[in-house]
């Protein structure tokens, strides 16, 4: 059973249409990528399955409620968290202070404990930081928070925008082992991602977005085979 359906989804700025009757589906315990140049669309699908951006028609379906025209906060109560682009932690507060604040709608203090051992263990540079203003991190650190921050709220499903953006080669390696091993403890991913040779190369499924459609979808291998993908995105 999809965990996620996404039915029809049109979304506008103004007169400009940004998703043009998207409709796609993220099976429970999959990694999902959406793939596609700039200005496709992904941050703005992204943003409206967690109610960030205002839908303009459609449906948002997870673990089987309508969830369409629900709060941001009744969504991540839901178990739908996600990660946005460019990190934003929350400067002024410590790692510490940041990591608690993914768990602010939990009230299960003895297990809130336990998922930031569980958090400390998964970015043991975390723990080592924990009272450090989450400002002075490096931009690598400060993804790593943002992740560990998105699952102090234990979600069953991640929504990771654009987590590689602006790493070094060596670092984009570790942060999507990072997200196999998120997966392989049963949290199911949907990735946006403009690498998407390493986004292919983890991806159960994908999707490939193109000014608001979806022009192409298949098995993370299926596309990273495809000669359309390599050619526009792959440098093949």
């Amino acid at each position: 059973m999809a965990m996620l359906e996404v039915k029809d989804l049109h979304v506008h700025y103004g007169v400009i249409e940004a998703l043009k009757g998207i409709s796609m589906s993220v099976n429970e315990g999959q990694i999902v990528a959406l793939i596609g140049s700039n200005g496709a669309g992904k941050t703005t699908l992204l943003q409206s399955i967690s109610a960030i951006k205002k839908k303009t028609s459609g449906e948002v379906i997870f673990l089987g409620n309508n969830i369409t025209s629900a709060t941001p906060k009744k969504i991540v109560s839901e178990g739908l968290t996600q990660v946005p682009e460019g990190r934003r932690v929350f400067t002024g507060l410590s790692v510490y202070e940041n990591l608690m604040m993914g768990a602010f709608l939990r009230k299960d203090k003895a297990a809130i404990e336990e998922d930031l051992q569980k958090v400390y263990t998964q970015f043991p540079i975390l723990e080592q930081r924990k009272n450090q203003d989450a400002s002075t991190l490096s931009g690598g650190e400060q993804q790593m928070l943002a992740m560990g921050r998105a699952l102090m709220a234990r979600p069953k499903l991640l929504l990771l925008d654009e987590p590689s953006m602006g790493l070094a080669p060596i670092l984009v390696k570790e942060i999507f082992s990072i997200i196999q091993e998120i997966n392989s403890t049963g949290t199911t991913v949907l990735l946006v991602e403009q690498n998407a040779k390493m986004a292919l190369s983890i991806a159960d499924y994908a999707y490939v977005l193109e000014t608001g459609k979806i022009s192409l979808q298949g098995t993370g291998s299926e596309l990273a085979d495809s000669p359309e993908i390599q050619k526009a995105y792959l440098g093949g």
